[in-house]
């Protein structure tokens, strides 16, 4: 469970590259995953957003009976956020929790796992 939000096969966490005005709503919010990152925010992934000041993001999910925001602010430092630009990242459930948690995600690489050798 990340969260709050259950964890399940195909999950997409993303991040909305560009800030957003944070007076924005769930239902604006919900409009913007549709329209700038073509998702459904009815599907149970879950989005986050980034305020032009890097201390507070905005996550919005389903959790299959509404809709839910969860805002957060650091009362020091700031967020890690990918470079601005149009479109979005997708994390994975180990960088959300470094993320929300205000810890630099950034720096957590993918392994490879190495193949049997032959």
């Amino acid at each position: 469970m990340i969260l709050g939000v259950p964890s399940r096969p195909g999950l997409r966490i993303m991040v909305a590259a560009k800030p957003v005005d944070f007076r924005k709503g769930m239902d604006t919010l919900a409009a913007l995953v549709m329209q700038a990152l073509s998702c459904d925010p009815f599907a149970g992934d879950v989005f986050i957003f980034r305020s032009k000041r890097s201390d507070r993001l905005k996550l919005l999910v389903w959790d299959g009976s509404g809709l839910c925001l969860v805002t957060k602010r650091l009362e020091s430092g700031g967020f890690a956020w990918p470079p601005v630009q149009d479109g979005a990242v997708t994390l994975t459930a180990t960088q959300l929790r470094m993320l929300f948690t205000g810890m630099n995600w950034t720096q957590l690489g993918v392994r490879a796992i190495a193949g049997p050798a032959k």
